[in-house]
């Protein structure tokens, strides 16, 4: 999965960049609700923000390390949870806390803790098995410590 990023001077970025990791923590830290209150705060259109929020992350947020924060959308099926947790286990990654959402809309929030240390493959085959398991609807990588 890191393969895919480059590590960039933020001087060199257009300002928009940095206005999208500030309106998603303002989002995360509960100071806005609507993507597009938090969008109109830091002066960017929700478009924007939409089109690069899981694009552009600070350095924490995609440091190499043992744990892996993933946040899942899941249908909601019986056993799409059993699913995501057996997978998990069988790159032999250990979860360290699981957090999840009631379902709203026949979809539910997940976010795994995940102790990546021990694992026998790459944290990228791990996530692209996750993409590819039936009732997963997206899946991001919220950080790596």
């Amino acid at each position: 999965m890191l393969n895919h990023y480059l590590i960039v001077d933020q001087s060199v970025l257009p300002d928009y960049f940095l206005k999208v990791i500030e309106a998603r923590k303002l989002l995360e830290n509960g100071t806005y609700t609507q993507v597009s209150d938090a969008a109109r705060a830091v002066g960017i259109s929700r478009s924007t923000y939409y089109k690069y929020k899981d694009k552009v992350m600070e350095p924490s947020q995609v440091a190499v390390g043992r744990t892996a924060t993933l946040m899942l959308t899941l249908s909601h099926e019986a056993g799409v949870l059993s699913k995501v947790l057996n997978r998990v286990s069988g790159f032999g990654a250990n979860i360290l806390t699981l957090t999840q959402s009631l379902p709203v809309h026949d979809q539910a929030s997940l976010m795994l803790s995940v102790d990546v240390s021990g694992m026998r493959a790459s944290l990228e085959d791990l996530t692209q098995t996750l993409e590819q398991t039936s009732g997963v609807e997206k899946l991001r990588l919220a950080a790596l410590e």
